[in-house]
């Protein structure tokens, strides 16, 4: 892992510059790529279009013919010197996600927990006994990238992507979690299924677990599972913020 003491300016065509603070997907990097993303939020210069934070790197998109790449350089370059603001600090939060293993839910499950050499039990235990770290949003809408995968359940991914997956897949793959709010191929493996969406236009705001939210899954069967769907389909939100 290498965090970048300097972080590095890199144009992306014409109207964005990528500034990468390392290598790695690495929580104290992506810390600081956050803590960068919510100062260029809370004090937006003229002609900033949009900021997309990554694991490792801060996506900035702007109107050159308001704001120029040096200006835009040297805003961050201060903004940098800078301590996080408290309030992105302090907007951390902690979730408990319903997740079902059980067939038909967990469509590659059996797969992957022989691939391993696990248990379903051992398998179920680690996966849900872990601690993720929301990093981003990529790919696609709602799909929302996990650090904190213990390395016994690290899994190369498929070298065939499989067909599409179920709306709120759970999945594994290239030693990352991940949560699929729409169906699409993927060359990663589902081992469970949330009733939760993460992601909906319809809900303010559209997406309610933020880059650098924690956490876990709780495990739930198939019976429960189906009802907490029923219940998701009418609007009600099933996870759980802790100490909220």
């Amino acid at each position: 892992m290498t965090s970048y003491a300097t972080p590095r300016f890199l144009d992306a065509g014409e109207a964005a510059l990528t500034i990468e603070f390392g290598d790695s997907v690495d929580a104290q990097i992506n810390a600081r790529v956050l803590a960068l993303d919510a100062r260029l939020r809370h004090a937006a210069p003229q002609g900033l279009i949009e900021t997309l934070p990554t694991y490792r790197a801060l996506l900035v998109c702007y109107e050159p013919l308001i704001l120029s790449r040096e200006r835009l350089v040297e805003i961050v370059g201060a903004q940098l010197a800078e301590p996080p603001l408290p309030a992105a600090a302090a907007a951390q939060a902690r979730w408990r996600l319903p997740c079902c293993y059980e067939a038909p839910c967990g469509e590659d499950f059996a797969e992957a927990a022989a691939s391993l050499g696990l248990t379903p039990a051992r398998f179920v235990e680690l996966h849900a006994g872990a601690d993720y770290r929301a990093y981003m949003y990529g790919f696609a809408p709602g799909w929302c990238y996990l650090g904190g995968l213990p390395t016994e359940l690290a899994l190369p991914r498929r070298a065939t992507p499989r067909t599409p997956t179920p709306p709120g897949a759970v999945l594994i793959g290239g030693g990352l979690a991940l949560v699929a709010s729409n169906p699409m191929p993927t060359g990663w493996y589902v081992v469970g299924r949330t009733p939760e969406r993460l992601f909906s236009p319809q809900r303010e705001p559209p997406l309610f677990i933020a880059p650098g939210d924690l956490l876990r899954f709780e495990p739930v069967d198939i019976e429960s599972f189906r009802a907490l769907e029923a219940r998701a389909a009418k609007g009600e939100r099933l996870a759980v913020r802790e100490g909220a």
